[in-house]
């Protein structure tokens, strides 16, 4: 396929409580964590049917079998987050349990290798703690340390990791060329608009819930463009291939479930847009997203696929990973 036609990238952000420690509890949020177990396979199933290249972003401690192996990877050298509460290292690991079979909360070996044996899917790196790049207090050297610890424990499970998905999207341009040092050839940036920029704890709060009305609004209806990017642009490699987001894949709301067919309209719209212009459309989400309201989320995301489906037909849209994306761009650019 030529170059110059468009593509779906599919990413998401593998991380169970780890990336929501520090806002919601095994109490508060427990059942959607351990849905994941169901809704990855589901997920798998869907993107077999419909021929779907995605790359699961994962976070590292998630490899881990055991606490006791787990202990063994962590760093010597930790984030120095201002805001104490955001180091998983500062009392997270009084609750975690001994190993994957009696902690579905903190560790998924059984499904990395599921997805791991699926030609089609590829496992990226969520850094090693869900670290976070633009919080007040860290250093470069602390995240240079993680992502060692990252590579280390993927590494250890046959896998090569080649991209990253900053958590939090805090994506700090400054550790690129960390990442370039250390085998890490491409990064999800954030959309081009001010509503979705990841500026960490820099923030004011009025702007933090501007940012966040708008992007909600902007869910439903066309309110900052469909952000697609050209071939050309992700040429442009400084000092990584920069596959920035596209849209996230908001989970079903039973609050808003009148406006679901808004939502699925919007992302469909913005994918038939970068059919028929030749660009690219970076859709993404959580698999706990998913985790309430399961069977509506994965008829939602299969309206999706099966638009993607009519689209390849029409257009010849093509599906990637962030990683198969690369090698396109590798061979064409």
């Amino acid at each position: 396929m030529d170059k110059k036609n468009g593509a779906l990238v599919i990413s998401l952000d593998f991380e169970l409580l780890w990336g929501v420690r520090d806002k919601r509890t095994i109490t508060s949020y427990g059942n959607d964590i351990i849905a994941v177990k169901k809704v990855v396979p589901n997920l798998l199933d869907l993107f077999s049917q419909y021929n779907i290249k995605t790359t699961f972003s994962t976070v590292g401690f998630l490899f881990a079998h055991s606490k006791e192996e787990l202990l063994n990877y962590i760093p010597s050298l930790k984030p120095g987050y201002k805001n104490k509460n955001l180091s998983p290292y500062n009392g997270h690991f009084d609750i975690v349990g001994d190993n994957a079979k009696s902690d579905p909360y903190h560790f998924a070996p059984e499904l990395i290798s599921e997805i791991a044996k699926d030609p089609n899917q590829t496992i990226g790196t969520h850094t090693f703690s869900h670290y976070y790049c633009l919080e007040p207090g860290q250093t470069s050297k602390e995240f240079k340390e993680d992502l060692k610890a990252a590579i280390k424990i993927s590494q250890q499970n046959n896998i090569n990791v080649k991209s990253i998905v900053f958590p939090r999207n805090q994506c700090n341009t400054e550790y690129l060329e960390i990442c370039k040092d250390l085998g890490i050839t491409s990064y999800r940036g954030n959309e081009k608009s001010w509503a979705f920029q990841g500026n960490g704890n820099k923030s004011s709060l009025p702007n933090v819930y501007a940012r966040r009305l708008f992007r909600g609004l902007d869910a439903y209806l066309n309110i900052f463009g469909h952000h697609c990017y050209t071939w050309d642009e992700l040429l442009e490699k400084k000092p990584i291939y920069n596959i920035p987001s596209s849209r996230l894949l908001r989970s079903y709301s039973d609050k808003l479930g009148f406006l679901e067919f808004l939502k699925i309209r919007r992302i469909k719209k913005s994918m038939s847009y970068a059919a028929k212009h030749n660009k690219i459309f970076h859709l993404w989400w959580h698999p706990h997203n998913f985790g309430s309201n399961m069977d509506k989320n994965l008829k939602n995301l299969e309206k999706i696929l099966n638009h993607y489906q009519k689209l390849n037909k029409k257009f010849g849209l093509d599906s990637h990973s962030m990683e198969s994306l690369v090698e396109k761009l590798e061979k064409n650019g």
